[in-house]
């Protein structure tokens, strides 16, 4: 996959998320990954807080990634100075640990084919 560009122009790495369209289709409402996205669970990044909104909101995301990868990837997008922190909170209530895959976090808390995540620049719950 070549690398892609964020709405401002920047680059961002090759090994971005891949955007999702959110026209409504028919997925299955159960938290298990459907057999046509294959490797990719679609993830929702809601701002909390202070944090700026994203143009984007909807990713697919590989399925073996790791929590602190979705935290890296949001501090790039959101172009996070390097001493700022960015957390990412399930539910609004707590912070997956940074070395849980993407997929372990999908099956347990997953809903209507998508995982929601809310990140901000400051604890917010937890």
């Amino acid at each position: 996959m070549s690398a892609e560009e964020d709405a401002s122009g920047g680059r961002i790495n090759d090994e971005s998320p891949t955007n999702v369209e959110t026209s409504p289709t028919s997925e299955p409402t159960s938290p298990a990954v459907s057999k046509d996205k294959g490797d990719k669970i679609d993830i929702l990044l809601k701002a909390t807080g202070d944090a700026p909104i994203m143009k984007k909101r909807k990713w697919a995301v590989d399925k073996k990634k790791k929590i602190g990868w979705v935290i890296e990837f949001i501090k790039r997008y959101i172009k996070c100075e390097p001493h700022e922190s960015v957390f990412l909170y399930v539910n609004q209530a707590f912070a997956p640990a940074p070395d849980v895959d993407v997929r372990t976090i999908y099956e347990c808390f997953g809903a209507e084919g998508k995982l929601v995540l809310h990140y901000c620049r400051t604890q917010a719950w937890g």
